[in-house]
């Protein structure tokens, strides 16, 4: 047991899970994804990153800057990520949160959801939240 472990052997766990996988289910077709949200200065300012693979869209972040929150941009990237999914072939896309404000946002937006965790972290609820493309 070690609360540090090195990025090699993280690596050789995820690498081992992923060969297994594979051999399991076949390729995963693995593909970053990133939708970046930038002011006129060219700060960021937003953004949301995950990635697709075995059909879906992961889309793991999602931030904005306080600035930017309450003008529409969570859904603009959320369709933007969901489109380049498609394009890549993926039926499906999900996201997680413990935010009842985002919790709202994903739903407007289309996402159902089909678990939770409640007390994660404490007085909140993990939402796990999934939507057909």
């Amino acid at each position: 047991l070690t609360d540090s472990p090195t990025p090699e052997e993280l690596a050789a766990i995820g690498d081992g899970l992923a060969a297994f996988n594979e051999s399991d289910v076949g390729p995963s077709g693995r593909q970053p994804l990133a939708v970046l949200l930038r002011n006129e200065a060219g700060t960021l300012v937003g953004g949301l990153s995950g990635y697709t693979a075995w059909g879906w869209l992961y889309i793991q972040w999602l931030w904005l800057h306080e600035s930017q929150r309450g003008q529409g941009w969570a859904a603009s990237l959320l369709a933007s990520a969901e489109t380049e999914a498609r394009n890549r072939g993926c039926h499906g896309a999900w996201i997680d949160t413990f935010n009842p404000v985002a919790l709202k946002t994903y739903q407007r937006a289309g996402y159902v959801p089909f678990g939770a965790l409640p007390d994660f972290p404490k007085g909140r609820t993990r939402t796990f939240l999934q939507k057909a493309l």
